[in-house]
């Protein structure tokens, strides 16, 4: 058994990802225009009729942009918690009926997946992770994290394929543009991992169940992919963890899509 996951699009700009299992698939959040998650779906040779629903994260609207369109033209369900489903509701016209609340830390079994969802820590009313399976295969996605509660690192270990957030270099958000009231707020407890952060985190869970590292939800402003792969390869060559025969580093695109990862037979 197999499960495949494509980065449509991860960063500041818009996040959407998918995961499926060769017949079905679910979406990760829906950032960018409908239009752009059909057209990146069918260039990764997948029908938008397969996908059989839309997991939210939270109602920032790098992870809602498209979601009222994509759902009200294509009758999608929802699937996110009753919390975040209050704090979206008020700002679009879905319909009630394609909403499905979920529980947190509950298994809720769709289109083959096993799929449970966790509390992160982020500046919105709610914000969640997600750790999916599919057989004896799992998928961890963890971003939009201030910090990495124990919680959040107990599913982030149990991954075969990790995307966990790399969002800033602490030197480009330091010494950049932004007011001073806003590179606080990222630097929070309820901001986002700076690529140090989720690099010594990372150094310490590698284990050999782990095949993929996906670095997500990079800044545009104050980070590169160059930035945040250097950081992660610094950090683990520092503590003498040798990568070779280790997991596949992967830096998710900004509005394009990843390649697709395959994991299992």
């Amino acid at each position: 058994m197999s499960l495949n996951f494509c980065s449509l699009s991860s960063g500041s700009s818009g996040n959407c990802y998918y995961i499926g299992n060769g017949f079905q698939g679910i979406l990760i959040d829906a950032g960018i225009s409908a239009t752009s998650i059909r057209r990146f779906l069918g260039s990764i040779n997948v029908s938008l009729q397969t996908i059989m629903a839309v997991f939210i994260s939270h109602n920032h609207s790098d992870h809602i942009k498209g979601l009222e369109v994509l759902i009200r033209k294509n009758h999608i369900p929802v699937f996110t918690t009753e919390n975040i489903w209050k704090s979206i509701s008020p700002r679009n016209r879905i319909s009630s009926d394609c909403v499905r609340e979920i529980p947190l830390e509950q298994i809720v079994h769709l289109a083959g997946f096993d799929i449970e969802v966790f509390k992160v820590s982020h500046d919105a009313p709610e914000t969640i992770g997600f750790h999916i399976s599919f057989g004896d295969k799992k998928i961890t996605i963890a971003t939009d994290l201030g910090y990495i509660c124990q919680t959040s690192a107990k599913y982030i270990k149990e991954a075969n394929l990790l995307v966990i957030e790399s969002n800033y270099d602490e030197e480009l958000l330091t010494n950049g543009g932004y007011p001073e009231f806003l590179k606080a707020r990222i630097k929070s407890d309820k901001g986002h991992l700076a690529n140090h952060q989720s690099s010594e985190f990372l150094a310490g869970i590698i284990n050999e169940g782990l095949s993929h590292i996906c670095l997500a939800h990079l800044s545009k402003n104050n980070n590169t992919p160059e930035h945040a792969l250097a950081t992660l390869e610094n950090t683990l060559r520092v503590k003498g963890i040798i990568t070779e025969n280790g997991p596949k580093i992967v830096v998710l695109k900004r509005n394009v899509p990843s390649e697709m990862i395959t994991i299992g037979n």
